[in-house]
């Protein structure tokens, strides 16, 4: 079994930053893509930053240049490095990992954490 357990979230004011991580454990062979999601309230899940396992990286328009997303193979730990946060970045942030377990019938997998929440308030 896979448990990916985020942590870091909390209140900032506008303008400050936050570190979120995931780690990930498990009978962990691989893993693929690490990814990072946000839900605002009332609104959908959406995606903020990805990174594959070569270290290629996306983001979501309304985070680039602020945000930073990187990852420790060694530790199966990601991080989400949140600069210059504005109120429109309260969310749950969730992570998502691409895994392979050990073992040759296991297909690869998507497994979620259960999200961190981020306010940003004065």
């Amino acid at each position: 079994q896979v448990q990916l357990v985020e942590s870091g979230g909390g209140l900032v004011q506008p303008g400050g930053s936050l570190r979120l991580s995931c780690a990930a454990s498990g009978s962990i062979f691989r893993i693929n893509a690490m990814t990072w999601y946000r839900q605002a309230p009332g609104k959908e899940r959406e995606l903020v930053a990805d990174i594959t396992s070569g270290g290629n990286t996306n983001y979501a328009d309304s985070v680039k240049g602020r945000f930073t997303i990187s990852r420790d193979n060694a530790k199966n730990t990601m991080y989400l490095q949140m600069n210059s946060l504005k109120p429109e970045d309260t969310a749950v942030y969730y992570c998502k990992m691409t895994i392979r377990l050990f073992g040759s019938s296991v297909p690869i997998m998507d497994y979620w954490g259960k999200g961190t929440p981020v306010t940003v308030s004065s």
